[in-house]
């Protein structure tokens, strides 16, 4: 797929299963088989918020994420604390040089031990243009097994402005696109009584234009807050419009 195909395929996808998959085909041509895309909405000074409202996109092996993810290994990664204070993109080669100055600490030593028995050793990482405090996203793309830094190091010098121009479009892109975390999918009825609420609607108006009693209505509201683990309506069409849960045109 040319760098053509892929943008303009990519930029019609309507699922993030289509793009995310696009998006691991083009990257392996360039050596890169295992991807891990991460963005959060709720940062805060000390934390990246709920990690059950994280977009998590990767194709790496289970036993990977299960740890890296799983037991929050990722926060105290070289390259993610790199990432939440740069943008653009970053080669791995900074890990080497902290190992090689002992300057990580026991949580990032544990972190890059880690990666080494999974063969994690070799990559760049994309850090996104934020535009709120609260957000921030990344990529890090892992060079297939016995490609050193050197060799993608050398990749990036002849390919990296394409490569990061593919992987800024893609986060666009994933922007635009519906996902909630796990267990945090809208019902229809709920999704359509919190759409009517967004329109300035009290729950007797809801009730009347779906059909239902206002005991009905608050019911579906009930349970959309609690899928998407709010206390409040409000927040709840918040949030469920930040994941791009409202007014949904069916893939």
């Amino acid at each position: 797929m040319t760098l053509r195909s892929y943008l303009q395929y990519v930029t019609n996808t309507k699922t993030m299963e289509e793009l995310w998959a696009a998006h691991c085909e083009k990257m392996a041509e360039y050596g890169f088989d295992r991807l891990l895309y991460g963005f959060t909405r709720y940062r805060t000074n000390t934390s990246l918020g709920d990690p059950e409202d994280f977009i998590i996109l990767t194709n790496h092996d289970p036993e990977y994420t299960k740890v890296f993810l799983g037991e929050g290994l990722y926060f105290h990664a070289p390259m993610t604390r790199w990432a939440l204070d740069h943008e653009g993109a970053g080669s791995w080669r900074l890990v080497g040089d902290m190992f090689d100055n002992r300057v990580l600490t026991p949580e990032e030593q544990r972190v890059v031990a880690f990666n080494l028995k999974m063969q994690v050793t070799a990559g760049y990482t994309v850090s996104f243009k934020s535009v709120s405090v609260r957000t921030k996203g990344a990529i890090a793309l892992t060079a297939k097994p016995g490609m050193s830094q050197d060799d993608v190091d050398a990749i990036w010098a002849e390919h990296g402005r394409d490569i990061h121009l593919m992987n800024n479009v893609a986060h666009l892109k994933i922007m635009t696109l519906p996902y909630y975390g796990p267990n945090r999918a809208l019902t229809p009825r709920q999704r359509e009584a919190l759409e009517w609420v967004g329109d300035g609607k009290t729950t007797q108006d809801i009730a009347v234009l779906m059909g239902l009693t206002s005991a009905t209505v608050e019911k579906h509201l009930r349970l959309a807050r609690e899928a998407l683990s709010v206390e409040t309506t409000a927040q709840a069409v918040l949030k469920a419009a930040m994941q791009n849960q409202m007014f949904v045109l069916e893939a």
